[in-house]
Parts: structure tokens; sequence; C-alpha cells
């Protein structure tokens, strides 16, 4: 006998809930934001809106479905099953940080607050969830490439938007970087770190950096298997060059940087908590992952 699908909702804490959790009750935490110009019924309304969104999409999973939620704070210790379908209630950046935990579950993204967020993720209103949940596991999934680091010690990071190796401050960081792990170029270098990102990420951090260099390689589509990367704010000096600051790597090729530092580290999607721990010597590639996000409408 086969168990019943199971739906993975995710979701996260809204900025009410944090304020009044910091603070103890609703009072306190109105006078709080008073004194620094701000009315706590918008915040109060927008906890509302993102509370009835997910009361929606509840009550469009069928009753002889199992469910499970998790929290964003709670994803690292979460065991995501093959068969589940995750549905993400929130924001775009929600569906990145839930992206590295998946192994090809179909997500289906819901907006709690349209018109607030850009909906590049999070496409669907909660009143298209029942829809949506009954093609879930038939339908047409666009499958967007995500970026993988892979260090020498088996440490692996995986992520939607782009992946950071530098220093955890983002101070200078010390390395060797080459193009590939056999023959190529390889550049000692000092700079503020490495940004490797996918089409997905050209809408958010690896956009802003690619503006600033005047444009340069053209911008992958959210689907395209290749990546683009940028050294940031190299710094020239007698045992560090500058020739190494950007480029694009096809599905099959890899940046490699080793270590020159006591330490650095590697995260992906903004989220430095979970991140890749990295010592002198130590080598990191990077590349596009072999998994890809399925996201479903």
């Amino acid at each position: 006998m086969s168990l019943a699908p199971r739906i993975v909702l995710v979701h996260r804490t809204t900025e009410y809930e944090e304020l009044v959790a910091r603070h103890g009750t609703h009072g306190q935490a109105a006078f709080f934001l008073s004194s620094r110009g701000r009315d706590i019924t918008e915040v109060a309304e927008r906890h509302r809106r993102a509370r009835a969104a997910l009361a929606d999409v509840v009550a469009a999973v069928p009753l002889t479905w199992r469910q499970a939620r998790v929290e964003r704070a709670d994803l690292d210790r979460f065991l995501f099953a093959p068969e589940d379908v995750v549905v993400v209630v929130g924001q775009d950046g929600l569906v990145a940080n839930v992206a590295k935990y998946l192994s090809g579950q179909p997500v289906v993204g819901i907006d709690a607050d349209p018109g607030r967020n850009p909906g590049v993720l999070v496409r669907h209103r909660p009143a298209d969830a029942k829809a949506l949940l009954g093609s879930a596991f038939t339908g047409a999934a666009e499958e967007l490439t995500m970026v993988e680091a892979v260090a020498d010690d088996t440490q692996r990071l995986v992520a939607l938007n782009e992946i950071y190796l530098g220093a955890a401050g983002h101070q200078t960081a010390r390395y060797r970087l080459g193009l590939d792990e056999y023959g190529g170029a390889v550049e000692p270098q000092a700079s503020s770190g490495v940004l490797v990102g996918t089409g997905t990420g050209a809408g958010g951090w690896l956009r802003s950096v690619w503006q600033e260099r005047g444009g340069g390689p053209v911008l992958p589509a959210p689907t395209d298997r290749r990546l683009l990367w940028f050294v940031r704010e190299a710094w020239p000096s007698p045992a560090t060059g500058t020739s190494l600051v950007a480029g694009e790597l096809s599905a099959a090729g890899r940046l490699c940087l080793t270590v020159e530092s006591d330490r650095l580290i590697a995260f992906g999607d903004g989220m430095e908590s979970d991140a890749l721990e990295l010592t002198w010597g130590q080598s990191v590639r990077v590349g596009v992952a072999e998994v890809r996000l399925r996201l479903v409408g």
C-alpha cells in the first residue's frame, strides 16, 4: 500500500511575530516602532495577509494527503522525502532558501503578499493552490539551473542564485584562482571575494556586479546551463594579479579556488549561517550543479 502524497509547507516568521517575540506584547512593539518613525499597523496587516495566505493553502490540501510544515530557520534540520511536493508560501527569496535542500522535488511558489514581491519564483496566488497541487505530480515544471561548490574534503554547497567565496566579514581574501583544475591559467589574488551566479541570480546580486562592470558576457536565462563569475575588488600588487576577474562557465566548466588565508567561507543565496568552512591550502571547485530546481507553473 503506497503512502498518501505529502505536502511540505515552507514559510517564515513574519516581521510582526519577530517584533512581538522580542518586545513581549503588541503594545510594546508598537511603541518601539513609533520611536523610530514607523507604524505597527502596516506591519500587522502584512502579518495578517501572510497568515491568511498560509491558511488558504492549507485549506486547499486534500484531507487524505499528509502535511508537514517547516519554518525557514529550521530548513537545515528538516528531512525532505523524494516524493514530497514543496509549497513555498512567502517571498521569492524563500524559494531560493529551500532550493539547496531539495533533490528534484516539485516546488510551488505562492505569493503571500502580491504587489510587494516581484513574483519571479512565487508566481501564484493562494486561490490557485488547489489546481496547482492537483497537477504538481504530473504537470510540467520549469527546471532552473543551480550552482554548486565542492571542496576537496567533500563538503558541498548548492544554491539557486549565487555562491560567494571569500572572508566571513567580506574583508580581503587571499587565494589562487584558476579556470579549471587541470592546466589553464592560475593567478594569486587578493580581493573581497568571488561571486558565481546563475540565470535566476541574474535578477539580483549578480546583476548588480555585472552592471558595475559595464555588461560583459550576456546574462544567462534561469534555465541556461551556464554561469557567470566575478572577482570583487581585486587588488593588484607584486604578489597578486587582476587578469582573471570575470568570465563564463559552461555546464562542464569549473572555477577552482585554493585558499591562501587562515579561513575563508562559501555560502549560497545570502545564507551566511549555513556556509562551508575553508582553511589554508584547501581547494574548492564551483560550477553548474547536476540537480535543478523544478518550479511548477
